[in-house]
């Protein structure tokens, strides 16, 4: 199952998060999945607003132009990525 998916609104990405790791990085693929370590606690989004951070920063591209569009209060989620290719992403992600 891959980890990326075309949308109307761009491309998503599945993502399992790590909360409380010790620093913010990207862990490379997990069961079909994007994995991420984040330092942020699960608590009043947190962690999502720091998930948000990494992958704009890390995929160059706006914090507007990452949503997470599920998964909100779960550790798996569902990202949409507008504004970049499949192989962009794949590329900025080293993937």
């Amino acid at each position: 199952m891959p980890f990326i998916s075309k949308t109307a609104g761009g491309l998503t990405l599945a993502v399992k998060v790590a909360p409380r790791a010790a620093r913010n990085q990207i862990a490379g693929l997990e069961a079909g999945a994007l994995k991420v370590r984040l330092t942020a606690p699960p608590v009043e989004g947190a962690a999502n607003r720091a998930l948000v951070k990494l992958l704009s920063k890390t995929l160059k591209v706006a914090k507007g132009k990452v949503v997470v569009v599920a998964g909100e209060r779960s550790r798996a989620k569902r990202v949409e990525i507008s504004g970049l290719s499949e192989a962009q992403i794949r590329e900025r992600l080293g993937l």
